[in-house]
């Protein structure tokens, strides 16, 4: 049956225009007139039968069906332009996997992995986008995501089968520096150092001094911090102790950038997660899976 769809270049300068609340703009963005981007424009609407915008003499502005519509179709325009890219990229060899992860994660734990994968799958290709919550798979152009959070957190995903890959465990870092010389301090000791604080887990530190048995009215006192990243640079340089994930740190304390700070190790109550649509997995996703969770064992 033949597909009831308009042309891509229709769909193309609405959506330009759409962005830009201006045929004009549009018109600059994609090397046409913007005569050529009124025609297009119009001629969806002749085919969908529907208003995309108001016209006035003082300038155009979408209808809420032109709004609806152009939500739509950005999502699915710019799912075209990356399968395309994709294709193109690989020159129609092998196949790639589209991942969706936490930053801090992809940076220190996965990619100097990738390595490992391209010596036993050199066909296959891995792109990595950062999310940091869930989301609908559905026309994401996403195969999977690794997602750090705690089991409740998963389980609200809907939609999805998920795969645990490594429990999180934490532990206080600082320079060597802020130590002077003393080698790992008390947990009583280390509630008196200033203590750097993670901005999405305000209550980290507590529940930290709370697993050690000690009172830290101060606990939740310090300079915040948005990214992990940020955490470790401002302990390198001696700002305070950080509490982090221990898998997220290890290239600092191997190289002595940083050093335990107090040598009690305490899981946090997350982990990190595979998560993929409830759906039948290409080859490509199968052969990544497989080697992920050998890589986790």
């Amino acid at each position: 049956m033949r597909r009831k769809l308009p042309s891509t270049q229709s769909l193309g300068c609405f959506e330009a225009a759409a962005r830009h609340g201006s045929f004009t703009r549009a018109a600059q963005e994609l090397a046409l007139t913007q005569g050529a981007i009124s025609r297009q424009v119009s001629a969806l609407e002749s085919f969908l039968g529907v208003a995309l915008f108001k016209r006035s003499q003082h300038g155009m502005t979408l209808t809420p069906a032109g709004e609806d519509y152009a939500r739509q179709i950005s999502r699915r325009l710019d799912g075209l332009e990356r399968d395309t890219l994709d294709l193109m990229g690989r020159q129609g060899q092998g196949d790639a996997v589209t991942l969706a992860t936490v930053p801090t994660f992809a940076n220190r734990w996965l990619i100097p992995r990738l390595p490992l994968l391209a010596a036993q799958h050199p066909e296959l290709t891995v792109h990595i986008e950062v999310r940091t919550r869930p989301f609908l798979f559905t026309d994401s152009g996403v195969d999977a995501a690794l997602y750090a959070g705690t089991t409740e957190q998963v389980q609200q995903w809907v939609g999805v089968q998920a795969h645990m890959l490594l429990a999180e465990q934490v532990v206080p870092v600082c320079s060597p520096a802020l130590l002077a010389g003393r080698g790992p301090l008390m947990p009583a000791e280390l509630a008196q150092r200033p203590l750097l604080q993670q901005a999405t887990r305000p209550e980290a530190w507590r529940q930290w001094f709370d697993a050690q048995g000690v009172d830290a009215p101060h606990a939740m006192a310090g300079p915040r911090y948005e990214l992990f990243s940020m955490q470790t640079a401002a302990a390198s340089h001696g700002l305070g102790v950080a509490l982090m994930p221990t898998l997220l740190v290890e290239p600092e304390l191997r190289t002595g950038t940083l050093v335990v700070a107090c040598d009690r190790i305490h899981g946090s109550g997350r982990h990190y997660y595979m998560v993929q649509p409830d759906w039948p997995e290409r080859p490509a996703l199968v052969a990544f899976k497989r080697w992920l969770l050998a890589q986790t064992a």
